[in-house]
């Protein structure tokens, strides 16, 4: 497989093969985000991508699972995507399910038909990284998008019988913002009503906007604790039917719920945790990874 730069994937994908059908993400503008800043985007030639689905195709793997990548592969124009979806059927027989990244743009750019495609093709799950319901903090960290695009995606997703996965992000709404982005993001999830939603804990990156806003003053990361408070206004404000997790290495207290069922006993679990505030119940900083 010839990869272009470091690759990244959700952690559901660690069992698939990771097709790169694109380079670097088309927004790359997120200030918290370092992950394709040494790309730049372009789509690859089919020529290139078949070459890669020929050599997985001839390995003893019996692939299942396939992941596109880079950032946000959706926005591929419908007919490569197509091509490429077609062939990885033709050549992998035990192929069950497709999954890849997307950002709000790049589905809304799609017409419910051409979902309907994909689906049919094997396309299987959609990972959109929301980070916040909250306007005020979508700007500041540049998302480029809306809630109500963000909305509107989500629900096109579910419409076209694909699952869809929401990455939302612990703590990037600052001390100033904790709550509005927590009670937003709770409301943004209930309004899209995901399969799964993954809530990471912010971790600062060195050379990236946001941890020159923290060397500014400009931006102050919450606490362990008031991550974790944060996480229980989330849940409190969210009514969803899937599996909510913040299982992730960057967070201090995993969580995994099955909403609306487990959400009281998690809240009870978050509340004594918040109770005791003792250090030892989280997770260590030097375990905690992006």
């Amino acid at each position: 497989m010839k990869y272009e730069g470091a690759i990244f994937r959700p952690p559901s994908e660690a069992g698939s093969l990771i097709l790169q059908i694109s380079v670097g993400c088309s927004h790359n503008r997120c200030t918290f985000c370092p992950s394709y800043k040494e790309k730049r985007f372009r789509i690859k030639t089919f020529p290139e991508i078949k070459e890669d689905i020929d050599e997985a195709a001839q390995s003893d793997w019996a692939i299942e699972r396939v992941f596109l990548a880079d950032g946000d592969s959706l926005i591929i124009p419908q007919p490569r995507l197509m091509e490429v979806m077609e062939y990885l059927r033709e050549k992998l027989p035990r192929l069950r399910r497709v999954g890849i990244y997307a950002n709000a743009k790049g589905i809304l750019k799609k017409k419910p038909e051409e979902l309907q495609e994909l689906k049919q093709t094997g396309l299987g799950i959609i990972y959109l990284g929301v980070e916040s319901g909250d306007q005020v903090v979508l700007d500041r960290i540049c998302k480029g998008t809306t809630v109500e695009k963000l909305v509107q995606a989500g629900k096109k997703v579910k419409e076209a019988g694909i699952k869809l996965s929401v990455t939302v992000l612990l703590g990037i709404g600052g001390r100033e913002r904790s709550k509005d982005h927590a009670i937003g993001t709770g409301k943004i999830l209930t309004e899209m009503d995901p399969n799964y939603v993954g809530a990471l804990s912010l971790i600062i990156v060195p050379g990236t906007p946001l941890a020159e806003e923290i060397e500014r003053g400009t931006f102050q990361l919450p606490t362990p604790f008031e991550l974790i408070e944060e996480l229980r206004i989330m849940i409190e404000h969210t009514t969803m039917h899937g599996l909510f997790f913040s299982n992730h290495a960057s967070n201090y207290l995993p969580i995994k719920a099955r909403l609306p069922k487990e959400k009281a006993a998690t809240l009870e679990l978050i509340d004594q945790v918040l109770a005791k505030k003792d250090p030892a119940l989280l997770r260590p900083e030097h375990y905690r990874a992006l």
